[in-house]
């Protein structure tokens, strides 16, 4: 049995409609892409105006890819995000000093991918598929025994800020919840009608699964 609460991450954000079904499915974040090469791309300005019409304690993540330190800097400030989350090939020094909490994903292609997860000192770390070509969002379930078994034998709690993306959806969320036991999931692709337009009833039922293999 899982000891704590897996909080819900829903990624991809491009409009308002889906961001207020997503918290209403109880989502606890939402992840909002400004890097232009992802179909899920969204200005600034357009996601500042989904974020003022967010409830309180729902957190709010920009997502970027090898983005430069003043425009990342610069495009947090516009939309008014509250945590950032890197997601390209940076390194641990590119991951410090921003003035909101960082989340750093790293792609898992086997257990000497996740050996650099340690150097990372972020308020959490993101392990997605790893996929050449691409920077997530692709649908592709990670190794999860081997991530759980990487798990296990660390001694340095970095389950309590790990966050499980990759391939999720209603129908696996909960077994890779219970093999990964992560502080929280991240889902995209998997609750979309087609990328960046999401379809509601996915979201509940995803959000319904999550809460499900918390207290089974």
């Amino acid at each position: 049995m899982l000891d704590t609460h897996v909080r819900v991450k829903i990624c991809g954000i491009t409009r308002i409609e889906d961001a207020i079904a997503a918290v209403r499915s109880g989502a606890d974040a939402l992840g909002f892409v400004f890097y232009a090469g992802s179909p899920r791309f969204i200005h600034p300005e357009d996601a500042r105006d989904i974020i003022r019409r967010m409830p309180p304690f729902v957190t709010t993540v920009g997502v970027f890819v090898n983005e430069e330190r003043n425009r990342i800097e610069a495009m947090s400030r516009t939309s008014g995000i509250h945590s950032i989350q890197l997601h390209g090939s940076e390194h641990p020094e590119d991951c410090s000093g921003f003035d909101r909490p960082v989340f750093k994903a790293l792609r898992v292609s086997g257990l000497e991918s996740l050996a650099s997860i340690q150097l990372y000192e972020t308020a959490g770390i993101l392990l997605d598929s790893a996929v050449p070509g691409t920077w997530g969002g692709t649908g592709t379930v990670p190794d999860w025994k081997c991530i759980g078994d990487f798990l296990d034998k660390d001694i340095s709690g970095i389950r309590k800020r790990l966050i499980l993306a990759g391939g999720l959806t209603a129908e696996n969320v909960k077994m890779a919840v219970k093999i990964v036991r992560p502080w929280a999931v991240d889902v995209s692709s998997g609750v979309e009608f087609e990328p960046g337009i999401k379809n509601h009833e996915k979201m509940k039922e995803f959000t319904y699964a999550v809460h499900c293999a918390t207290c089974a």
